[in-house]
């Protein structure tokens, strides 16, 4: 009887363990500690964007965006981006001002975009295949728990 106690208990803890350490795409993990092969969880996801973890002053997203898609034209006045591509072929364009896109680049596999507060920017997927990105905000920029399964899903949350 002890040896199936103590069996039940090890197989729980194990259970418990994995969760903490691997990841579900769609679950925030925020305001928990957490680790998690980040480059599985990007390559993954199927959602254009999944807020993973969202704590007080940081998140981190995972997004995929279709073949010819984007992310959107776009600017945070409050926060810095970091923006890293695992998979997939995109452009960068990033401006002072929404009409004068002054910065235009090429990334691809284990690139990483810096955005600074305040600059207009768009990342467009040049591929032909899906662009797996994570993207970590600070501060965060979705509320916890951010699910949009398409760019429609996206657009219509942001008043778009």
């Amino acid at each position: 009887m002890l040896k199936k106690v103590f069996m039940v208990a090890l197989f729980v803890m194990i259970t418990a363990g994995l969760s903490i350490a691997g990841g579900t795409v769609g679950k925030d993990y925020g305001k928990q500690p957490w680790v998690v092969n980040i480059e599985d969880l990007t390559e993954q996801n199927e959602n254009f964007r999944a807020a993973q973890w969202t704590g007080q002053n940081l998140q981190m997203t995972v997004m995929s965006v279709n073949p010819g898609g984007e992310i959107g034209l776009e600017k945070h006045d409050e926060g810095d981006q970091f923006i890293r591509v695992e998979k997939g072929n995109a452009r960068v364009v990033m401006g002072a001002s929404k009409d004068t896109m002054t910065f235009d680049k090429k990334v691809s596999d284990e690139w990483a975009i810096l955005i600074p507060a305040g600059f207009w920017h768009n990342i467009i997927n040049e591929g032909d295949k899906p662009l797996k990105v994570y993207v970590i905000y600070a501060p965060p920029e979705h509320p916890a728990g951010t699910l949009h399964k398409t760019v429609k899903e996206s657009e219509a949350a942001h008043g778009h």
